[in-house]
């Protein structure tokens, strides 16, 4: 064995889950991606999804995406910089740009290709990146691919913030990176104070709106829309793959930040266009989130409801206040143990355990979707009471 083979053979976490019998990563799903799905031939109610509007298996959508590859095939064969720029490309990032309320919009073949991309490249040498303690991976990896100074506050901790603007220098560029809806957490940023900081110091802001567009603000627009901070927000980015029932994402900004972007981003100069079938999939799915606010709605009353019940039969959740609702278990052994509980009880949820987070923060990830029922989420309850009672995680 080689001797990279022989370090990479040391971690062995996973064999040591499997042999347990507790491993729950990589479940082959066999149905569409619906509130109850298929796993190796037995129904679980899916309550580990980030579609948070129910639409990946919507009749329109489906339609939009076959149309798109009769018309123009399944990809484009190359990056938008040289041959993959298509006319529906530029018609989705007009329309993106637009919803959001920015200048311009860039599409990103993924929701964590936009983050690598652009909190990499709009500092420089001498410039400074203050992120949230809890940001994305994908925003961390773009800060790590800079070449500023990165500063690190306490989560949501807007005094913290103001510390580290504090040490940087007035005449440099200083960006703010934050989640606007912290995907494990399930709790907003605050927006307000993060902008008037920003103006304080004379820094630019970025929100990641992967978990808040189709779930805050009006017509689903986000976290910027919902505080009213869209025009003192710089840079507004959104992923496809969720509440947009596709694959992709982009970055909302002004027409000097974009033409700077187009042009230095490199996952986005480097990498192949968003195939044009996941293209024509996200304007069918705008197209059914503007027109149908009721389905907004019922994610908020489901949501609701679900946060209510968790209250009642003693569940820690946390500061959350949207469809994503974490369940602490504070204990990597238990929160692996009642993830295969569950899912023996017929209830899909993810588990979220050293290292991604301390031991003491462990939880299981109970996330909500527009088209589940009281009914289903009675039944969750249920169960997770159940499960979690025997394993002694509320009395």
């Amino acid at each position: 064995m080689k001797l990279m083979q022989e370090k990479l053979a040391k971690y062995d976490a996973p064999q040591k889950a499997k042999a347990l019998g507790v491993y729950p990563y990589f479940r082959k799903i066999e149905s569409d991606q619906d509130t109850e799905v298929l796993i190796n031939g037995k129904k679980v109610l899916m309550f580990g999804s980030n579609s948070y509007l129910g639409l990946t298996n919507h009749p329109k959508i489906k339609e939009a995406a076959i149309a798109a590859i009769r018309k123009y095939g399944t990809g484009c064969a190359g990056s938008r910089f040289l041959n993959g720029t298509l006319d529906i490309h530029e018609e989705l990032e007009h329309r993106l740009a637009k919803f959001v309320g920015k200048e311009e919009a860039i599409i990103y073949s993924t929701g964590f290709q936009v983050n690598l991309g652009v909190v990499s490249c709009v500092t420089g040498r001498g410039d400074y990146i203050l992120w949230d303690e809890l940001d994305h991976a994908s925003i961390i990896e773009g800060r790590r691919l800079s070449f500023s100074t990165p500063l690190k506050y306490h989560h949501n901790d807007m005094q913290s913030l103001e510390e580290q603007l504090r040490h940087c220098e007035p005449d440099k560029v200083k960006l703010i990176v934050t989640d606007g809806v912290f995907s494990m957490e399930g709790d907003v940023a605050n927006l307000p104070e993060i902008v008037r900081l920003a103006k304080k110091y004379n820094a630019a802001v970025m929100v990641d709106e992967a978990h808040g567009i189709g779930v805050f603000g009006r017509d689903g627009r986000g976290t910027c829309d919902h505080f009213g901070v869209s025009d003192d927000v710089d840079l507004i980015m959104g992923t496809f793959s969720k509440s947009l029932a596709s694959l992709g994402g982009f970055i909302a900004t002004d027409k000097v930040t974009a033409n700077y972007l187009r042009h230095n981003s490199r996952s986005y100069i480097f990498s192949a266009s968003i195939t044009p079938a996941s293209t024509a999939a996200v304007g069918a799915a705008l197209d059914i989130m503007e027109s149908e606010p009721e389905r907004i709605a019922h994610l908020w009353d489901v949501t609701n409801y679900a946060l209510e019940g968790f209250r009642r039969i003693g569940c820690e959740i946390g500061n959350t206040c949207t469809p994503i609702i974490p369940l602490f278990i504070r204990d990597n052994e238990k929160t692996f143990r009642v993830t295969r509980d569950l899912f023996d009880e017929g209830i899909f949820v993810n588990p979220v355990v050293a290292p991604a987070v301390a031991p003491k923060d462990t939880l299981i990830r109970f996330s909500l979707m527009a088209t589940h029922t009281f009914k289903q989420v009675d039944i969750a309850l249920e169960k997770i009471e159940k499960c979690f009672k025997r394993l002694e995680i509320i009395k």
